[in-house]
């Protein structure tokens, strides 16, 4: 991990502990500006137990095959990445 990662994950963790100390006044806000009632009215009218039953699926259905991890076709070593070669047995992935 760079750097620079370590830095964003350490300003995101930051970021996400300032937000929940002040869910309050965050949720406050959100309610002088109307977002809840809007909210309120998307939830009740479009967000359905079907809707998220087909979503849900959907979303299953659209991962990659390989994306659990890739594995050499000669010695069922698994790989990492875009690896074009096993590191064990040098075969052409």
């Amino acid at each position: 991990m760079t750097i620079t990662m370590r830095k964003l994950v350490v300003l995101a963790l930051v970021a996400i502990i300032f937000l929940l100390a002040n869910a309050v006044v965050v949720v406050e806000w959100l309610r002088e500006q109307g977002v809840l009632d809007v909210a309120r009215e998307i939830r009740k009218e479009y967000v359905t137990g079907t809707a998220i039953t087909v979503i849900v699926v959907l979303l299953i259905l659209l991962v990659r095959p390989g994306a659990a991890g890739r594995r050499c076709p000669v010695c069922e070593r698994h790989l990492r990445g875009g690896a074009r070669y096993c590191s064990d047995c040098g075969s052409r992935v």
